[in-house]
């Protein structure tokens, strides 16, 4: 049909669980934590709507096996950065402007203030801004936006969960490893 955006999508198991991966021809469209039935069904949902198309299970489907082989190769600790393609297209405005900031300039083992966040996109009085920007991120862990903190260097938020965020800081040496 004309004007749709066809969506593959996959679950992949990871150290912080499941993650449901979606992809369109562009690139990676989305990363979801927890990816039980329950969220995976209302997720793809939402997916439909917005893309105008059903999502299809293909694990096979190029972007998905790049994503999967990145995350295996980032959990090893075998991969710092991100390298496959990202599709944009659900956000928009100061939530895009603010993580394509996030993707290009925070490297692994890195982490910075939502504020500071703000200044590198022009507009330091919008730190709540970035912060929900950060909870608009449909591509966590890619898009690293659990390597943003508040002020001071409190944990902030984390669409995943305080834990998950711990889990990826400690993982990139940012935070010391749960002793337990």
């Amino acid at each position: 049909m004309t004007g749709e955006t066809q969506c593959a999508w996959a679950v992949r198991h990871s150290p912080v669980g499941p993650l449901l991966l979606a992809a369109t021809g562009a690139g990676l469209v989305t990363v979801g934590f927890r990816a039980d039935e329950g969220r995976i069904r209302r997720a793809l949902g939402r997916l439909a709507g917005e893309l105008g198309a059903d999502p299809v299970h293909d694990e096979r489907h190029p972007v998905l096996s790049r994503a999967a082989a990145e995350l295996d190769a980032y959990f090893e600790g075998r991969l710092r950065a991100f390298g496959l393609p990202l599709d944009w297209s659900l956000v928009s405005g100061f939530t895009r402007q603010v993580l394509r900031e996030l993707a290009a300039s925070v490297p692994f083992g890195s982490v910075l203030e939502y504020g500071e966040l703000a200044r590198r996109v022009g507009d330091p009085g919008a730190a709540r801004a970035v912060g929900a920007a950060m909870g608009a991120n449909p591509l966590p862990v890619v898009v690293p936006c659990h390597r943003v903190v508040a002020a001071g260097g409190s944990m902030g938020g984390f669409s995943g969960g305080l834990e998950t965020k711990r889990v990826l800081l400690a993982h990139e040496g940012v935070l010391p490893a749960p002793l337990f």
